[in-house]
């Protein structure tokens, strides 16, 4: 059966798929890298929240030990110590730093068809190259993609549009008037 779309027309609509794949996928890498930045950064606030409060209720303590007369140090302890345990609470139930890892994981992987998807956007302009193995490169990314996607962890608006501005605005993927390098298309391909 003759293909209903001259095989040219085949290709470039492949293209256009696969440059909206990549697209998509540059856009969800970014979103987990700056989901693990955020992930980080809580952790790090966490950590130190956790050492400046046990410090100042070392000192508190030590205070009382040495100043039994004292009114301020006990209550002072006392207050820093409640607020020590509800910051020890609150990361021992939430873990930025195991999240942050998990989107880092993610990132890493979707890099890693995101790049795939360059290449086979490079081979699609292989003439010698036939659709029928294209295709199944694409479907092999997608299925493999959706893997990936199945066990990441969630994202969240903030960090699409922090993504959104990294990708346009700070040109963290090769970009030329606000569009990613492999998803313009050159005048004299089209």
């Amino acid at each position: 059966m003759e293909p209903s779309i001259p095989a040219e027309g085949e290709r470039y609509a492949l293209d256009s798929q696969v440059r909206e794949c990549f697209g998509r996928c540059a856009y969800t890498h970014k979103t987990h890298e700056k989901m693990a930045d955020r992930g980080s950064r809580r952790q790090r606030i966490m950590k130190w929240c956790q050492i400046v409060l046990s410090a100042l209720t070392a000192g508190g303590a030590i205070g009382v030990v040495f100043d039994r007369n004292s009114v301020v140090f006990p209550y002072a302890t006392a207050l820093l110590s409640i607020s020590l345990l509800i910051v020890n609470s609150y990361v021992k139930d939430l873990d930025p730093g195991k999240d942050a890892q998990l989107h880092r994981e993610a990132a890493s992987d979707i890099w890693n068809i995101r790049e795939a998807y360059l290449s086979l956007l490079t081979d699609i302009r292989d003439p010698t190259r036939s659709m029928t193995q294209l295709r199944q490169r694409r479907d092999d990314l997608q299925e493999l993609l959706h893997k990936i996607y199945r066990s990441a962890p969630h994202t969240d608006g903030k960090a699409y549009g922090q993504a959104q501005d990294a990708l346009k605005n700070k040109e963290d993927l090769t970009f030329s008037d606000g569009v990613p390098g492999p998803l313009k298309r050159n005048s004299s391909a089209s």
